[in-house]
């Protein structure tokens, strides 16, 4: 399996491969130039609870426009932006006078396409097999029967072992062209973790109003962000929104759903628990904190040997809820660069799962590991940046790599420090300037690495690296560059 998209354009028609292959995300302009839609046709949004309808029209380059004159590429952030407020999934909230859903034309769009002849193949017969089942999946999310998965096997109905960036867009892309979103985000959680394919929620704002009367928490917070992470749909917009309004981004970067004892389970205790109990299960477990939860959600605080230590030592008779001290929790999907100063401050934090039970513990040992695999590939990308371009300056001629690299002179390079990693590809793909090297070695098989490795140094650049591709390329990392310093001198 790899780990990317896979360019079939030479076996299906660019607009079939578009959606079923590429996992382009369908637009209201791709129902417009399907004739699906036409100029003028009004669009409405009804408010279930509280009545209110907010009325637009397709305009001739397929977008929709409010009355008040914004136009919007996505449904969803229209849907936010008539009524000042959301998260809506706007595939569902707009329909035309005759009831019909966005979301009903889109899927008419999807099997449309599908069931253009195609020229065979592993690519387009597996694009086909995922819209019959992607189909199916909705259609059990639809009856309130979702799909659950493993992470892992979901990404292999995409040929998948690993989420880069491309993958885990691809893959958001062709759920969300079926109306379909995983619960947890599937990029906020371990490859073993499981997912629920679940359908658009419907007035997502409304079912949050019947919340009003709960006071605001940070958990309610954390869960309007997971909303909306999850139907792709955007926050209230308040200003002219034309361009580039994508109906949600993958998470990137690294979340602490991906750390492994994130959401594995917590061990805990009551706060009316004793002394002996606490001790008993720390022992066994060899922890050195336990929370303390009186319900699965109901974060009491937490003990330590050192809280336990200091209640016991200022007072022999005290009861065990002098023990207790503040615990910090933090959303799975939260971004580990940013709960670092709680881990800090607290030396462990609980993670909240998308329900917001308390699912995991993280520590500073658990952020040190993840860090320190992180950082070994890191290190070696730049030590083979560095003799890539050594190689290059002691072995070429400048003006040589100029011509390959910058013909047009955009760039102006003016010597070898400027140098990128498609540079040097660049340059070494040139069998004239390999010839030059005078190396015993295939240029083509060199090249092929060269261009695996740079995959690997986008992802980690990227901060893409959930799935520890810079593990699995370490020792392809290290022989490169033993091999440049042997044959570069």
């Amino acid at each position: 399996m790899t780990d990317s998209t896979v360019d079939d354009s030479s076996e299906e028609s660019p607009s079939r491969a578009s959606y079923l292959i590429e996992g382009r995300r369908v637009t209201v302009l791709d129902l417009f130039d399907a004739g699906l839609l036409a100029q003028g046709t009004r669009l409405t949004f009804r408010r279930k609870r509280s009545g209110m309808a907010h009325t637009a029209q397709v305009t001739e380059d397929g977008r929709i426009e409010l009355n008040d004159g914004r136009r919007f590429k996505s449904p969803s952030t229209a849907a936010a932006a008539a009524s000042g407020r959301g998260p809506f999934d706007g595939w569902t909230a707009w329909e035309l006078d005759d009831g019909t859903l966005l979301d009903v034309l889109r899927q008419k769009l999807l099997d449309t396409v599908a069931e253009q002849p195609s020229s065979g193949g592993l690519v387009a017969e597996g694009a086909a097999n995922r819209h019959t089942w992607l189909k199916g999946a909705r259609k059990q999310a639809d009856s309130g029967a979702p799909i659950t998965l493993t992470v892992r096997d979901l990404l292999d109905w995409w040929g998948l072992s690993r989420r880069g960036y491309l993958a885990t867009a691809q893959v958001s892309a062709e759920l969300a062209n079926h109306g379909l979103s995983t619960v947890p985000d599937f990029t906020a959680v371990g490859l073993d973790g499981r997912v629920a394919l679940t359908g658009p929620s419907v007035d997502t704002e409304d079912e949050k109003e019947t919340t009003a009367g709960r006071a605001a928490t940070g958990q309610e917070a954390a869960t309007e962000g997971e909303e909306m992470r999850m139907t792709g749909a955007p926050g209230p917009v308040t200003s002219d929104e034309e361009a580039e309004d994508d109906e949600g981004e993958p998470i990137q970067g690294q979340t602490v759903g991906n750390l492994p004892s994130a959401l594995r389970g917590v061990e805990s205790v009551s706060s009316s628990a004793s002394f002996e109990e606490a001790f008993t299960r720390m022992r066994l477990n060899g922890y050195s904190q336990l929370p303390v939860l009186n319900g699965p959600r109901n974060l009491q605080g937490a003990v330590t040997w050192e809280s336990i230590a200091l209640a016991r030592y200022t007072d022999t008779d005290a009861s065990f809820s002098r023990a207790i001290v503040k615990a910090h929790a933090v959303s799975y999907a939260d971004h580990l660069i940013d709960v670092l100063p709680f881990l800090e401050q607290f030396g462990f934090l609980l993670v909240k799962d998308q329900t917001n039970r308390i699912a995991g513990i993280i520590t500073v040992a658990d952020v040190a590991a993840e860090y320190g695999a992180t950082a070994r590939p890191f290190l070696l990308i730049g030590v083979l940046d560095r003799q890539l371009r050594r190689v290059i300056s002691e072995g070429l001629d400048l003006a040589d790599v100029i011509a390959l690299c910058d013909p047009e002179g955009i760039r102006r390079l003016t010597s070898f420090k400027q140098l990128s990693y498609g540079d040097y590809q660049q340059v070494l793909s040139s069998q004239r300037q390999w010839d030059r090297l005078g190396w015993p070695l295939d240029r083509k098989a060199f090249t092929d690495r060269l261009n695996a490795l740079r995959e690997v140094r986008n992802e980690l650049m990227h901060f893409n690296d959930k799935d520890k591709v810079g593990d699995a390329a370490i020792p392809m990392l290290r022989n490169m560059i033993e091999l440049l310093r042997e044959y570069g001198g």
